[in-house]
């Protein structure tokens, strides 16, 4: 296997600036819980390990429950979920693997249902950023865990 860039080393100021829009992201209006989930989810989606490892790492740091994060994956089956929760998650899957068409018109609805104006554009915008960094780390071949200790996730009880 080709040994692949440190892209957050290799052009700091990028990092610097995706980090600080997702930090932006994080001080909005939605609720941790569901941007955590939408991170998780998305990196599920996308197949990015280096994500999907640091972010439910932060997730059991915030004090998500280990059972919800494990049903992540089968979140429609599940009872865990409320329905905010689970517009987001729809959203974030019809973001996240965008249909030839656009997002279908229920979905949208069922968005504003659950979601101020103000609230729907910071979903929005936090599906975009987790794809970003989706598609370089996995470009780049992060590998899960190398940055727990910097991130302070070596403190999750995740190894």
């Amino acid at each position: 296997m080709t040994e692949r860039l440190n892209h957050m080393r290799q052009v700091p100021a990028l990092t610097q600036k995706l980090t600080e829009l997702t930090l932006t992201l994080k001080k909005g209006t939605v609720e941790q819980t569901i941007l955590s989930l939408i991170e998780i989810r998305a990196s599920q989606l996308n197949g990015c390990a280096f994500c999907l490892d640091m972010h439910v790492k932060q997730a059991k740091l915030h004090g998500e429950r280990e059972l919800r994060l494990h049903h992540l994956a089968i979140w429609r089956e599940s009872t865990l979920f409320s329905d905010r929760e689970r517009a987001a998650l729809t959203w974030t899957e019809a973001l996240t693997r965008l249909s030839p068409h656009g997002v279908a018109d229920d979905i949208y609805a069922d968005a504003r249902a659950q979601f101020s104006e103000d609230e729907l554009v910071y979903l929005t915008y936090m599906v975009m950023v987790i794809n970003a960094w989706n598609r370089a780390s996995i470009a780049f071949r992060s590998v899960p865990g190398s940055q727990d200790k910097a991130f302070g996730l070596d403190k999750s009880g995740l190894s």
